[in-house]
């Protein structure tokens, strides 16, 4: 479980986050929706500390951090150590094959040996059914490709959090789709994700409990069904501007 208390992220000119106060449990698909703009993204990345936050805290299983106090360098490594990251832009390594993409992190950071390193990443590969990828380099796989092993890399450190920004935005639909089903199946193994998205019926359809960001304020949060069903004016003007 993680939770925050009163986050709140400023600008000089900008309040991106307003005393955000929520959860977001384990084994459940969070999914944080709103306009542009809105803060949505700043939230996911305060949660790995990619943004550190102007106050508040947050409560990370047993870790507890208070933002109006300096944060280590250790405590960042500690937590960013819990999370996975999937961005908007595939970021594989360019120089490296896929299968080399998976074992980076295993053999550099979790200190795995090559072996070891290349017999779970292949498992991965198997278990999502794109093994014939693993000699391929990024220039030869569809951007859908590419996304769809950026997710399986991060998997790969097993994280107990997996956040995604906007994972499928710069794809076209039928893309959009492979990536979808990758997350439509992790989110039926129960894997802990936050997913920040512009696609209303993939949240309606996998998400556990939505967060609705307006403005950098928390507008809703709670059960996805009472979300897309909710007479809220702001809501409903915001799903109404989802269809045309």
């Amino acid at each position: 479980m993680i939770t925050v208390n009163n986050l709140t992220k400023k600008y000089p000119n900008q309040v991106a986050l307003n005393d955000i106060t929520t959860t977001f449990p384990a084994h459940q698909t969070t999914a944080i929706l709103g306009p542009s703009g809105s803060g949505k993204s700043t939230l996911l990345r305060s949660l790995n500390l990619l943004e550190l936050p102007t106050s508040g805290e947050m409560i990370l299983d047993d870790l507890q951090l208070a933002f109006n106090q300096v944060i280590s360098n250790q405590t960042i490594l500690k937590v960013r150590q819990q999370f996975g990251m999937v961005f908007q832009e595939k970021a594989l390594f360019t120089h490296l094959d896929v299968l080399h993409n998976l074992t980076e992190g295993l053999i550099h950071v979790k200190k795995l040996t090559k072996a070891v390193a290349n017999q779970q990443a292949l498992k991965l590969l198997e278990q999502f059914e794109m093994t014939e990828l693993a000699n391929r380099f990024p220039y030869q796989l569809s951007g859908g490709q590419q996304q769809r092993i950026a997710i399986i890399r991060a998997l790969a450190m097993q994280p107990k959090y997996l956040l995604l920004d906007e994972p499928t935005s710069a794809l076209d639909p039928e893309l959009e789709a492979q990536v979808l089903r990758i997350l439509r199946s992790l989110a039926e193994q129960n894997t802990s994700m936050v997913i920040v998205t512009h696609n209303m019926a993939f949240a309606r359809q996998v998400a556990d409990r939505i967060l609705f960001i307006d403005h950098g304020n928390l507008g809703y949060q709670g059960d996805t069904e009472n979300f897309f069903t909710s007479d809220n004016p702001r809501i409903q003007q915001f799903l109404g501007a989802m269809t045309f």
